[in-house]
């Protein structure tokens, strides 16, 4: 794992919760796909965002922290090995490659790269 990159949070209602972040908490939007049921905050000058997504259209979203690796194919493989259950196979995101699993505790991670 080489740093984080985003961590994820679920809401109830996509419009409230861009409020409350954006004009309670004062961060600034990253980026908006409202549409496809996601809306990304700035945290200062860290490239990692806070990112709601919608239960509407993610329903089995839980509180997600995404790590950044060279290669997640290979990382995946390694984890594997290692006794890991991923939740699927590794997926396309548009900056590159991602896949998420969970802890023995339930918490859910994910890998993802920059390729």
């Amino acid at each position: 794992m080489n740093n984080y990159d985003n961590f994820f949070l679920p809401v109830d209602d996509l419009p409230s919760a861009k409020n409350f972040y954006e004009n309670v908490l004062g961060l600034a939007v990253k980026f908006d796909y409202s549409l496809n049921g996601m809306i990304a905050f700035n945290v200062g000058t860290q490239e990692p965002a806070i990112i709601l997504k919608d239960k509407k259209k993610f329903q089995d979203m839980k509180p997600t922290i995404w790590f950044v690796v060279n290669d997640v194919e290979t990382e995946y493989k390694n984890m594997m090995a290692k006794g890991i259950h991923f939740l699927t196979k590794p997926f396309s995101i548009r900056t590159g490659m991602a896949v998420e699993f969970e802890d023995p505790f339930g918490n859910r991670l994910g890998i993802t790269d920059y390729k």
